[in-house]
Protein backbone atom coordinates (compact mmCIF):
# COMPACT_ATOMS: atom_id res chain seq x y z
CA UNK A 1 0.00 0.00 0.00
CA UNK A 2 3.05 2.28 0.32
CA UNK A 3 1.15 5.03 2.16
CA UNK A 4 -1.38 5.41 -0.65
CA UNK A 5 -4.49 7.41 0.19
CA UNK A 6 -8.00 7.45 -1.23
CA UNK A 7 -9.28 10.64 -2.90
CA UNK A 8 -11.10 11.41 0.37
CA UNK A 9 -7.81 11.50 2.26
CA UNK A 10 -8.10 8.23 4.21
CA UNK A 11 -5.38 5.59 3.93
CA UNK A 12 -6.15 3.18 1.09
CA UNK A 13 -7.98 0.05 2.13
CA UNK A 14 -9.41 1.47 5.38
CA UNK A 15 -12.93 1.97 4.06
CA UNK A 16 -13.14 5.39 5.72
CA UNK A 17 -13.57 7.59 2.65
CA UNK A 18 -16.32 9.97 3.78
CA UNK A 19 -16.84 11.79 0.51
CA UNK A 20 -20.45 12.22 -0.58
CA UNK A 21 -21.57 10.22 -3.62
CA UNK A 22 -20.29 11.94 -6.74
CA UNK A 23 -17.16 13.32 -5.02
CA UNK A 24 -16.86 16.66 -3.30
CA UNK A 25 -15.62 17.57 0.14
CA UNK A 26 -15.50 14.82 2.75
CA UNK A 27 -18.39 14.60 5.18
CA UNK A 28 -17.62 14.50 8.86
CA UNK A 29 -19.17 11.50 10.52
CA UNK A 30 -21.32 12.26 13.56
CA UNK A 31 -19.55 10.86 16.61
CA UNK A 32 -20.80 10.81 20.19
CA UNK A 33 -19.48 14.34 20.84
CA UNK A 34 -21.59 15.82 18.07
CA UNK A 35 -24.73 14.08 19.40
CA UNK A 36 -23.95 15.41 22.87
CA UNK A 37 -23.69 18.82 21.21
CA UNK A 38 -27.13 18.39 19.67
CA UNK A 39 -28.57 17.44 23.05
CA UNK A 40 -26.83 20.40 24.75
CA UNK A 41 -28.11 22.74 22.04
CA UNK A 42 -31.69 21.52 22.40
CA UNK A 43 -31.65 21.51 26.22
CA UNK A 44 -30.17 24.99 26.66
CA UNK A 45 -32.00 26.45 23.65
CA UNK A 46 -35.31 24.82 24.50
CA UNK A 47 -35.11 25.96 28.12
CA UNK A 48 -34.31 29.56 27.16
CA UNK A 49 -37.03 29.56 24.51
CA UNK A 50 -39.65 28.18 26.92
CA UNK A 51 -38.66 30.61 29.69
CA UNK A 52 -38.89 33.59 27.36
CA UNK A 53 -42.17 32.53 25.77
CA UNK A 54 -43.79 31.97 29.16
CA UNK A 55 -42.83 35.50 30.27
CA UNK A 56 -43.20 37.55 27.09
CA UNK A 57 -46.98 37.94 27.41
CA UNK A 58 -46.78 39.05 31.04
CA UNK A 59 -44.47 42.08 31.10
CA UNK A 60 -45.55 43.38 34.51
CA UNK A 61 -44.96 40.00 36.14
CA UNK A 62 -41.55 39.73 34.44
CA UNK A 63 -40.61 43.19 35.71
CA UNK A 64 -41.80 42.35 39.25
CA UNK A 65 -39.81 39.12 39.23
CA UNK A 66 -36.59 40.98 38.39
CA UNK A 67 -37.32 43.65 40.99
CA UNK A 68 -37.86 41.01 43.70
CA UNK A 69 -34.14 40.16 43.64
CA UNK A 70 -33.38 43.62 45.10
CA UNK A 71 -30.02 43.76 43.32
CA UNK A 72 -30.49 46.53 40.76
CA UNK A 73 -32.23 49.86 41.25
CA UNK A 74 -36.00 49.31 41.08
CA UNK A 75 -36.55 50.97 37.67
CA UNK A 76 -33.48 49.33 36.12
CA UNK A 77 -34.60 45.92 37.40
CA UNK A 78 -38.01 46.54 35.82
CA UNK A 79 -36.40 47.25 32.45
CA UNK A 80 -34.23 44.13 32.79
CA UNK A 81 -37.37 42.12 33.51
CA UNK A 82 -39.00 43.49 30.37
CA UNK A 83 -35.96 42.83 28.14
CA UNK A 84 -35.05 39.39 29.50
CA UNK A 85 -37.82 37.39 27.76
CA UNK A 86 -36.82 38.86 24.38
CA UNK A 87 -33.16 37.95 24.95
CA UNK A 88 -34.13 34.43 26.09
CA UNK A 89 -36.33 33.87 23.03
CA UNK A 90 -33.64 35.12 20.65
CA UNK A 91 -30.84 33.02 22.18
CA UNK A 92 -33.12 29.98 22.53
CA UNK A 93 -34.20 30.16 18.90
CA UNK A 94 -30.61 30.52 17.67
CA UNK A 95 -29.53 27.50 19.70
CA UNK A 96 -32.45 25.29 18.67
CA UNK A 97 -31.80 26.17 15.03
CA UNK A 98 -28.05 25.77 15.44
CA UNK A 99 -27.31 29.23 14.06
CA UNK A 100 -24.37 31.23 15.45
CA UNK A 101 -24.11 28.35 17.91
CA UNK A 102 -20.86 29.28 19.65
CA UNK A 103 -21.89 32.91 20.20
CA UNK A 104 -25.43 32.04 21.31
CA UNK A 105 -24.07 29.34 23.65
CA UNK A 106 -21.56 31.75 25.17
CA UNK A 107 -24.27 34.32 25.83
CA UNK A 108 -26.64 31.63 27.13
CA UNK A 109 -23.93 30.32 29.46
CA UNK A 110 -23.15 33.82 30.75
CA UNK A 111 -26.87 34.40 31.32
CA UNK A 112 -27.02 31.21 33.42
CA UNK A 113 -24.03 32.38 35.46
CA UNK A 114 -25.78 35.70 36.13
CA UNK A 115 -28.90 33.78 37.20
CA UNK A 116 -26.82 31.59 39.55
CA UNK A 117 -25.20 34.66 41.13
CA UNK A 118 -28.57 36.41 41.54
CA UNK A 119 -30.21 33.37 43.13
CA UNK A 120 -27.22 32.80 45.43
CA UNK A 121 -27.45 36.47 46.42
CA UNK A 122 -31.10 36.33 47.50
CA UNK A 123 -30.47 33.01 49.25
CA UNK A 124 -27.51 34.47 51.18
CA UNK A 125 -29.49 37.59 52.11
CA UNK A 126 -32.45 35.54 53.36
CA UNK A 127 -34.89 36.91 50.78
CA UNK A 128 -37.65 34.43 49.96
CA UNK A 129 -38.69 34.66 46.30
CA UNK A 130 -39.75 32.46 43.43
CA UNK A 131 -37.01 32.90 40.84
CA UNK A 132 -39.45 33.88 38.08
CA UNK A 133 -37.53 31.73 35.62
CA UNK A 134 -40.63 30.39 33.91
CA UNK A 135 -43.23 33.03 34.64
CA UNK A 136 -44.49 34.55 37.83
CA UNK A 137 -41.81 35.38 40.33
CA UNK A 138 -41.67 37.49 43.41
CA UNK A 139 -42.00 37.06 47.15
CA UNK A 140 -43.01 33.67 48.57
CA UNK A 141 -42.91 32.15 52.03
CA UNK A 142 -39.51 30.86 53.18
CA UNK A 143 -40.68 27.24 52.89
CA UNK A 144 -41.53 27.67 49.19
CA UNK A 145 -38.04 28.59 47.99
CA UNK A 146 -36.14 26.07 45.86
CA UNK A 147 -32.79 27.79 45.57
CA UNK A 148 -30.64 24.64 45.64
CA UNK A 149 -32.62 23.01 42.84
CA UNK A 150 -32.69 26.20 40.76
CA UNK A 151 -28.93 26.71 41.11
CA UNK A 152 -28.26 23.04 40.22
CA UNK A 153 -30.48 23.34 37.13
CA UNK A 154 -28.72 26.54 36.05
CA UNK A 155 -25.29 24.94 36.56
CA UNK A 156 -26.38 22.12 34.25
CA UNK A 157 -27.59 24.63 31.66
CA UNK A 158 -24.33 26.60 31.95
CA UNK A 159 -22.42 23.36 31.33
CA UNK A 160 -24.49 22.79 28.18
CA UNK A 161 -23.41 26.26 27.05
CA UNK A 162 -19.77 25.56 27.87
CA UNK A 163 -19.85 22.32 25.86
CA UNK A 164 -21.21 24.23 22.87
CA UNK A 165 -18.62 27.00 23.19
CA UNK A 166 -15.89 24.37 23.06
CA UNK A 167 -17.58 22.04 20.51
CA UNK A 168 -20.24 23.95 18.55
CA UNK A 169 -20.61 21.43 15.72
CA UNK A 170 -23.67 19.23 16.00
CA UNK A 171 -26.04 17.46 13.63
CA UNK A 172 -29.08 19.28 12.25
CA UNK A 173 -27.65 22.79 12.60
CA UNK A 174 -28.00 25.70 10.25
CA UNK A 175 -24.34 26.49 10.92
CA UNK A 176 -23.35 23.21 9.25
CA UNK A 177 -25.74 23.82 6.35
CA UNK A 178 -24.51 27.36 5.71
CA UNK A 179 -20.81 26.68 6.22
CA UNK A 180 -20.06 22.95 6.26
CA UNK A 181 -16.29 23.29 6.23
CA UNK A 182 -15.69 25.73 9.08
CA UNK A 183 -16.50 25.80 12.75
CA UNK A 184 -19.46 28.11 13.48
CA UNK A 185 -18.97 31.45 15.21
Amino acid sequence: MNGAHTPGGAPAGTGTDTRPAGGGAPRRPHGAASWIGLLARLVLGGTLLAAGLLKIGHPRAAARAAQAYQILPFDVAGMVGLALPVVEILLGALLVLGLFTRTAALLGMLLQLVFIAAIASVWARGIAIDCGCFGDGGPVSAGQTQYGWVIARDVGLALCGLWLVLRPRAPFSLDARLSPERTPA
